[in-house]
């Protein structure tokens, strides 16, 4: 239960009911009417815009129309009371018996609390990492493949039909440099002396493995042959080496995707040709003169006729040109037929995790989806920031074995696949993340991985000391659920029950935001209140979760720490981290 959207329609029937006693005009707009948690926990449990939003078209003054909701609102059963403030916010009491209410649900619901069906089954298309399959993933590809794969888990959670894809770019000049290096290395297994590798080629020593195995499958069949007779064989057996590479590193993150998209094949069966085509028909394209680059012009830049899409008329600064000078296709042309070619298998939503270095790249490629499905597929792009690592405070620059940048594998090998998933969420996507080594294993509040697993180890702690203090309580889920719960009546207890009946708000949130790393952010604040409550306890004997000779109270308590333990481990299970009951 999103106790927040309960609410909103709880003010919006006394809406409702004013308009047909005719107090207020009948059909008012009630789109962005909202109730959420008030800036300030002082100010109340709910905070609701309503009379903001309806004083104009209902003819009235803000404050009046508040009083006249508010009024309507005090009378409701778990209203305690409803308070006008600044120019006409209302602001909403709930009695205890509400909040108690929801920490049974809580325990009923176990596992699913936090499950919505916000999505109603809408179809959504979540590309991520997409690395040109040149070499290992490294370091910067860590925090795209994380943040894709844990949005596309909160997307599920929250009823949405999800696809995890991974787009190959196996189709650009990259490849062909691919197919040149791995040949080299071919010849060196051979037996080849091949001296320093030629500048422009990956220097790379994962492509040793890939010249062996290419020796091994083919003997010396492409030595001493016109590069036109290897370079397709070598190019499709290097792709495929390294794609294999590729998904081991994506397996060791635990990163699972469900479509690899093969740009080369796309191209090669006329997947660009067609998506044109329908830009065409709609009088999308022209051939025209684009002006010169703003600033410092290129030196072989010149002005001539291009085929061009009309990306100024959805949003973008210019139009955009589809064939390079030698008759070969932009990079845009292909990224067109590829949106087009996802809406078409019938993902209504598509969501692109790219680098920062592609944020110039936003505008052009929503305006091709807005033209190219009539504005039927909605694409939102979200760019992952750099991530810099730090040993002890110290930059990290150089990779144990690749030579020349951090691996994936090196950083999951270090610290484990858990903590690298949830430290790449304690920042916002689009805001650089530092990454130190040393701090994501330490035990302390500043390494936030600990401190949430801290709380739920902690918690499963008092759950297996209560069995020993009382054992004929029984503590499953759905048993806890009957506990007296009017018995918890600490101010500190009671914050935490409000904190974790807003989980299922926080995660819908999340969804509809596309921003996975508001979970972590809340999980730090409940093993925030829940770590408070336990130091609270070892001053205060009354304030324990265990009191001997009271099992009603302790009853109580222990619900309260079972569900702590539920809604962390249904955050880190949305992040693919797996909840420490014991740590050692």
């Amino acid at each position: 239960m999103n106790l927040f959207n309960y609410f909103r329609d709880e003010i919006l029937r006394v809406v409702g009911e004013l308009a047909a006693e005719g107090r207020l005009p009948a059909g008012l707009d009630t789109s962005r009417v909202a109730a959420e948690p008030p800036r300030e926990a002082e100010h109340g449990d709910i905070a609701t815009n309503v009379a903001m939003v309806l004083a104009k078209p209902a003819g009235m003054a803000p404050r009046a129309l508040a009083e006249l909701i508010a009024e309507r609102l005090r009378q409701h059963g778990d209203v305690t009371a409803a308070e006008i403030a600044g120019p006409g916010f209302i602001n909403l009491r709930l009695a205890n018996a509400f909040w108690y209410a929801r920490l049974a649900d809580l325990l009923r619901a176990g596992a699913d609390w936090g499950r919505s069906e916000i999505g109603r089954g809408r179809t959504v298309n979540v590309e991520y990492v997409s690395a040109n399959p040149t070499g290992p993933l490294h370091l910067g590809h860590v925090r795209g493949a994380v943040f894709g794969d844990v949005l596309a888990s909160v997307l599920e959670t929250s009823g949405y039909v999800v696809t995890r894809e991974y787009y190959i770019n196996d189709a650009g000049a990259q490849i062909d440099t691919l197919a040149r290096s791995a040949y080299l290395r071919y010849l060196e297994a051979l037996g080849e002396t091949i001296g320093p590798i030629p500048e422009g080629l990956y220097p790379g020593d994962y492509l040793k493995h890939v010249g062996r195995m290419l020796a091994e499958r083919d003997g010396s069949r492409w030595r001493g042959k016109p590069e036109s007779e290897w370079l397709g064989p070598v190019r499709d057996f290097a792709v495929n080496e390294m794609l294999t590479l590729i998904k081991a590193d994506l397996e060791v993150l635990g990163v699972h995707q469900d479509v690899f998209s093969s740009e080369r094949a796309m191209v090669e069966s006329g997947g660009v040709e067609r998506a044109l085509a329908v830009l065409e028909e709609k009088g999308l394209l022209y051939t025209g003169v684009l002006e010169p680059p703003k600033g410092k012009t290129p030196e072989d830049w010149e002005a001539r006729p291009q085929t061009l899409f009309k990306a100024s008329q959805f949003g973008d600064d210019v139009d955009r040109p589809l064939k390079k000078s030698d008759g070969s296709w932009t990079y845009f042309a292909p990224d067109i037929a590829y949106h087009y070619d996802k809406w078409r298998r019938g993902s209504e939503i598509l969501i692109d995790v790219w680098g920062a270095d592609h944020s110039g790249y936003v505008k052009r490629m929503k305006a091709a989806v807005a033209a190219i499905t009539d504005g039927k597929a909605e694409l939102d792009v979200k760019i992952c920031q750099l991530v810099r690592l730090f040993r002890e405070g110290q930059p990290v620059k150089m990779s144990k074995r690749g030579g020349t940048f951090i691996t994936l594998r090196e950083v999951v090998e270090e610290v484990g696949k858990g903590v690298v998933r949830f430290i790449m969420l304690t920042r916002k996507n689009d805001a650089p993340l530092d990454f130190d080594l040393a701090r994501a294993v330490e035990q302390s509040r500043d390494n936030p991985v600990f401190y949430v697993q801290y709380a739920h180890a902690r918690c499963h702690s008092v759950l297996r000391h209560a069995r020993e203090a009382f054992p004929s309580l029984k503590l499953e889920t759905e048993s806890l659920s009957g506990q007296r719960f009017d018995r918890l009546t600490d101010p500190h207890e009671l914050q935490l029950v409000k904190l974790l009946a807003a989980w299922p708000r926080m995660v819908e949130s999340a969804a509809e935001a596309h921003e996975p790393h508001r979970l972590a952010f809340f999980l730090y604040d409940v093993a925030a209140a829940f770590h408070a409550l336990w130091n609270r306890g070892k001053d205060e004997a009354a304030l324990r979760f265990l009191i001997t000779d009271d099992e009603a109270l302790s009853g109580a308590r222990l619900a309260l720490v079972r569900s702590v333990a539920l809604v962390i481990a249904s955050g880190l299970g949305i992040f693919g981290v797996k909840p420490l009951e014991e740590m050692r």
